[in-house]
């Protein structure tokens, strides 16, 4: 099921992503016992994870039962600026209580192999699911926290790439047109499996993909992305005249 939830800025679109994770996080460690998370890459996370680590929602989850993984990568060492591992590490995971450090599973995606790196991503995931990598349905993440890009990209699912289209394998290598470069990327088998999937997308110039998306079309990676429980927060400047 997808719903969008338009909210007039992007600091209360920031407040209501973190309710929705403190939210799954509880659920999920209440049902299972544990939480397992995908996050955001890129800049839009950086005020939720403020929000995440100020009181009452730092206390409000066992941070001990969260694990944590990525929905992309870029190609760059884990101390890079534009590390999305980095930025999360330095931002939010430091700092919550009790977080495990084996809890923590880092995208590598600096080596130079990217293919070999990807498989050993979904190796990772899958020993944590305690499942085999070859194992024929993916594993079920119970939150996978996407944003999209201005050109209708999510993760480093990317218009017009190979990533896009990919049907058996969990993680692969991506080519990233705008800057031009590699990434690795979660694939929408593993994506669409997921529990829950949060959007969180601000800005005007979203506008255009949103309204498509909101449409129904397809014509958008991000549009492909139909987990059992697809939630879309966005902000008014994002929504413009697609989401009513």
């Amino acid at each position: 099921m997808r719903r969008f939830i338009v909210l007039p800025t992007p600091e209360a679109v920031a407040e209501a992503a973190a309710d929705r994770i403190v939210a799954a996080a509880r659920n999920a460690i209440g049902r299972r016992g544990r939480f397992r998370i995908a996050l955001s890459g890129g800049s839009p996370p950086r005020p939720v994870y403020a929000l995440l680590l100020a009181p009452p929602r730092v206390g409000a989850v066992d941070w001990s039962r969260v694990e944590f993984f990525w929905g992309d990568e870029r190609c760059v060492p884990p101390d890079h600026p534009e590390s999305n591992y980095g930025v999360a590490r330095a931002l939010l995971l430091e700092h919550l209580p009790g977080v495990r450090n084996d809890a923590i599973h880092r995208m590598p995606a600096d080596l130079p192999d990217r293919e070999q790196e990807a498989r050993r991503y979904q190796a990772q995931i899958a020993a944590a699911f305690g499942l085999q990598p070859d194992a024929s349905r993916p594993p079920a993440f119970d939150l996978v926290w996407l944003g999209m890009g201005r050109d209708g990209h999510t993760a480093s699912l990317f218009p017009g790439t190979m990533a896009l289209d990919e049907r058996r394998r969990w993680v692969v290598a991506s080519w990233a047109p705008a800057p031009a470069a590699w990434r690795i990327t979660l694939t929408l088998p593993i994506i669409n499996a997921a529990r829950s999937v949060l959007f969180v997308v601000t800005g005007a110039d979203k506008a255009g993909p949103l309204g498509s998306v909101r449409s129904g079309s397809d014509e958008h990676p991000a549009a492909r992305v139909h987990a059992r429980s697809t939630l879309w927060l966005v902000d008014a400047r994002a929504a413009g005249a697609g989401v009513p």
